[in-house]
């Protein structure tokens, strides 16, 4: 029976993993989870791990099993004493970087979730070691099949305030900016879907993965296509699912998956599908797209800045549109910044964020 290392149990990739693990008769090794204790419990009982990595010491004594470990060191070790060759990398945000670096040094493979490795350290990790865990780069990959490309396309839900009045936005809360209109995620990547920073951060995964600038993404408010591959013969394909993220991770488990995930896309029910563009007065990110895409060791300022723009945001200590103003200015401030090597980059990180966390935010 083949195993996994499953890094972030309790979020929703995480849960969606475990169901097409047990699917497949795929053991877990070990589990890494946060705060959420009940349901990790719950997972613990159903699926047997013989190692538990929780965040924070205080919560160990709640946890059922008799080898849980605590810290961010504790999933290094982890990771390094694991028998699996599959580490599923379901952690969220920079926290999820060191996991990648040490998976990929002991020629583990990678099904990665974590946006922020390939954001912040692509230019240092070996992308044969990858599986992205992504329904947009799933699907790019799917549709290749190594035909002569001319452009990559991933789509975008808009967010929580795609129909909002530009002029209420600025009023914004951050419960507001949670209410995604398709679907349930965390905290930050809804966050991060209302800013349009995911989607920055996912064409810059594309550009590591794919090995090209030459992609943009485009608003589908019904999010049922994700992917689209234009051809150098004119021709342009679109993946179509539905929002379910078993059937990248099936494929990113199993290699191949030949029986039915979903059911299938029906046509009559979507009725229509409309595409709009991505426009920097509404995601002011998006004044920066085609510098990082040419510039992608800059990944790593824009992911520090944003993470600390998030709890700034969080705690009202700036508006909704102030945190891309976080964002612009230490992009401005940190734009020399180039790193030799993984070193450098925690030293740039660590920089970055004490920058934003000593500005004075004025919007």
């Amino acid at each position: 029976m083949s195993s996994i290392v499953l890094l972030g149990s309790t979020g929703s990739i995480g849960v969606n993993t475990l169901i097409i693990a047990k699917r497949y008769n795929i053991s877990i090794e070990a589990m890494v989870a946060g705060s959420n204790i009940a349901l990790l419990n719950q997972q613990i009982a159903q699926h047997h791990p013989k190692i538990v990595v929780i965040a924070n010491q205080a919560d160990k004594h709640k946890v059922n099993h008799h080898d849980v470990r605590c810290g961010s060191e504790a999933i290094l070790t982890l990771i390094e004493e694991s028998q699996s060759q599959t580490i599923v990398n379901a952690l969220v945000g920079y926290a999820g970087l060191a996991p990648t670096l040490k998976a990929t040094s002991l020629n583990k493979r990678v099904a990665l979730a974590n946006k922020e490795s390939l954001v912040v350290a692509g230019e240092f990790i070996d992308m044969s070691h990858i599986t992205p865990i992504d329904s947009e780069h799933f699907g790019l990959w799917y549709l290749m099949n190594g035909r002569p490309l001319s452009k990559l396309y991933i789509t975008a839900s808009g967010g929580a305030f795609r129909e909002w009045e530009l002029a209420k936005m600025k009023d914004a809360t951050f419960l507001d900016a949670l209410k995604h209109p398709n679907w349930s995620m965390g905290n930050k990547i809804t966050i991060d879907s209302a800013t349009m920073t995911n989607k920055l951060f996912e064409l810059l995964e594309a550009k590591w993965l794919f090995g090209t600038s030459n992609i943009d993404a485009v608003i589908e408010k019904k999010s049922i296509i994700h992917a689209l591959c234009e051809f150098k013969d004119g021709s342009t394909t679109a993946h179509l699912a539905g929002v379910d993220m078993k059937l990248p991770i099936a494929f990113a488990l199993q290699g191949e998956v030949t029986e039915e995930i979903l059911p299938p896309t029906d046509l009559l029910s979507i009725g229509g599908l409309e595409f709009l563009p991505i426009e920097a007065k509404r995601y002011p990110i998006w004044h920066i797209k085609e510098h990082i895409l040419n510039n992608p060791h800059l990944g790593v300022i824009v992911n520090a800045a944003n993470e600390v723009a998030i709890e700034k945001f969080q705690q009202e200590q700036c508006s909704f549109f102030g945190m891309s103003d976080i964002v612009l200015d230490a992009y401005e401030k940190f734009g020399d910044a180039k790193a030799k090597n993984i070193d450098e980059i925690i030293e740039i990180d660590t920089e970055v964020r004490a920058y934003v966390e000593s500005t004075k935010v004025l919007s």
